[in-house]
């Protein structure tokens, strides 16, 4: 989203065309990761090297991250994705929150609500930023 609403916008795609696909498009990240994830984990979990890796990256996971979760839980996973810099958005959110066990619905749920917030900084941010460069070329 964060590259397809400004190329949507910067094509004239009205933002009330452009701003529903692009949410739309990126809020199905969390289901589609989950199931991936959840097929691919069960299918490498037969394989002893990869289930001795994935319980030690979990258990340390979860333990440097766990006072975070329990503090900020679902609230601390919307801003996650909500702000739209590197290595944060959906993907890496529904990543994490899968890796921490925390409960599907509740987080494609909170995935979805940051993904909206994302969209409206980006519209924002792009919007500002076309109109001061219309500015200083005039």
């Amino acid at each position: 989203m964060r590259g397809g609403l400004p190329f949507a916008l910067s094509s004239e795609v009205p933002l009330l065309v452009a701003y529903p696909i692009c949410v739309g498009a990126n809020a199905l990240v969390a289901p589609l990761v989950y199931l991936f994830l959840s097929s691919l984990h069960k299918l490498l979990e037969r394989w002893e090297p990869y289930r001795r890796l994935f319980d030690h990256i979990v258990e340390r996971s979860r333990r440097k991250v766990h006072a975070k979760v329990e503090k900020y839980g679902y609230a601390g996973l919307i801003l996650f994705v909500a702000i739209p810099l590197p290595i944060t958005g959906a993907y890496t959110g529904t990543l994490g929150a899968w890796i921490l066990g925390m409960d599907r619905r509740k987080t494609i749920l909170a995935v979805f609500v940051g993904v909206i917030i994302a969209g409206i900084i980006v519209s924002i941010v792009f919007t500002l930023g076309l109109r001061a460069f219309y500015f200083f070329i005039k």
